[in-house]
């Protein structure tokens, strides 16, 4: 065993240690809102526009600082400012369980979103430093199944912690996903590390031809990133996803209990099996865009999408819950992965995350419209049914938007797009 453990690349500790970061970020301080939410609204007194708007809250101040943190991690490197991310993050959501109404939850989760952005966004583009490019979408897979542990995690738990507790239930919930997501932060501090050449390694799967990462200190080109005409338009791909999956998230479980009649259990638990789904949704089709190119896997994920959230508009009842939870599972996470690995294709892993903070600007402007606009068509429709429709429909777009994509021009670029 001691054996094995010395021969074992680092990279694979670092990319543990970020499927972590990822669970901490966004399957406990994001998606544990899904769960939380129909207790959370009776608590607050709050109706679907208004959770609406709590959603975006968070999403604003992911978007804030997603840009910034992946340029910061770029400039100081990615492990200072992940930790800081996430101890911020985890401070939003204890603060989020003292929840008086509903502005200071506003503030509350606008602050856990931007510990959020700080720490995925830096924690996804330092993939691309520890991995070779034909590692590279399979390590993106795997970081982004910690939002799967945090499907797997909340969904029989929340229910098990609002019985227990009743009314203060919602409030107990945010203390545990703060608390955790605090101890996190130190696990990453004592084992992330910036890049391969700090403990003298090269990235896992290099070749020879393969380009070294440059020193932290070195100039950066920022140039590349705001140029390239290939991540501008990655960027449009991405705002699709953003608005359209946050739709689907946010109302998940609140449309199942409302409208289809099922317990904060039974959504729980069809919260959880979508969880399972998507733990390995990221690795496979990480792994698959490796081979077939990062264009095709993402038109093939955005048309499973839509097809998931137009079966949870036109399909109410437990089959077509089911089905659709399970088709979204089985791709969920796989545009961020996707586009993570596209990134390090394009501009480097020295650029990789200040590119991916760049898109992820697009992306938050999809997230933040998305619950709002959601909220608003339900409590005029009285129902969900337009905003998952309307879900669906952008996700085709984004099938078109990928379709669209041209290679980039640059010598960085070996993975196919």
């Amino acid at each position: 065993m001691i054996s094995f453990l010395s021969r074992l690349h680092y990279g694979w500790v670092v990319l543990a240690v970020g499927t972590l970061v990822v669970f901490g970020s966004l399957g406990l301080a994001r998606f544990g809102y899904t769960v939380v939410l129909p207790a959370m609204q009776v608590g607050l007194g709050m109706n679907n526009t208004q959770a609406g708007v709590l959603a975006t809250a968070n999403l604003v101040g992911y978007l804030t600082l997603s840009v910034i943190g992946g340029a910061l991690a770029a400039r100081y490197g990615p492990r200072a400012v992940i930790t800081a991310g996430l101890a911020l993050a985890g401070v939003g959501m204890l603060f989020t369980g003292l929840a008086k109404g509903l502005l200071t939850a506003a503030v509350w989760r606008a602050l856990t979103g931007m510990g959020s952005g700080a720490s995925n966004v830096p924690v996804m583009g330092l993939m691309a430093a520890w991995f070779a490019t034909r590692r590279r979408g399979l390590a993106s897979g795997v970081a982004v199944a910690g939002s799967s542990v945090g499907l797997i995690f909340v969904g029989p738990l929340v229910p098990r912690i609002l019985s227990a507790y009743g009314e203060s239930g919602w409030r107990i919930c945010w203390f545990i996903f703060g608390g955790v997501t605090l101890l996190l932060a130190v696990g990453g501090f004592l084992l992330l590390r910036n890049q391969p050449s700090e403990i003298g390694l090269k990235p896992l799967g290099a070749e020879t031809e393969d380009p070294v990462p440059r020193p932290l200190a070195e100039a950066l080109q920022w140039g590349r990133v705001y140029r390239s005409a290939v991540v501008w338009h990655l960027g449009l791909v991405y705002v699709a996803f953003g608005f359209s999956y946050i739709i689907y998230m946010t109302f998940f479980t609140k449309h199942l209990i409302a409208e289809g009649g099922y317990t904060e259990e039974a959504a729980g638990r069809l919260f959880m099996t979508m969880g399972w789904f998507s733990l390995l949704c990221g690795v496979i089709w990480g792994t698959l865009s490796d081979v077939i190119g990062r264009k095709r896997a993402l038109i093939m994920v955005y048309l499973i999408h839509a097809g998931s959230f137009g079966l949870f508009a036109w399909w109410p009842a437990p089959p077509g819950f089911t089905l659709s939870a399970i088709l979204f599972g089985l791709s969920a996470w796989s545009i961020p992965a996707i586009m993570a690995a596209t990134c390090g294709d394009v501009l480097g892993p020295r650029l990789a995350p200040a590119a991916l903070g760049f898109i992820t600007l697009f992306f938050g402007i999809g997230q933040a419209l998305g619950p709002s606009v959601a909220g608003a068509m339900a409590d005029a429709a009285h129902s969900f049914f337009p905003a998952f429709l309307l879900a669906g429909g952008v996700a085709l777009l984004g099938a078109f938007g990928a379709l669209l994509l041209r290679p980039a021009s640059t010598r960085d670029l070996k993975a196919p797009i």
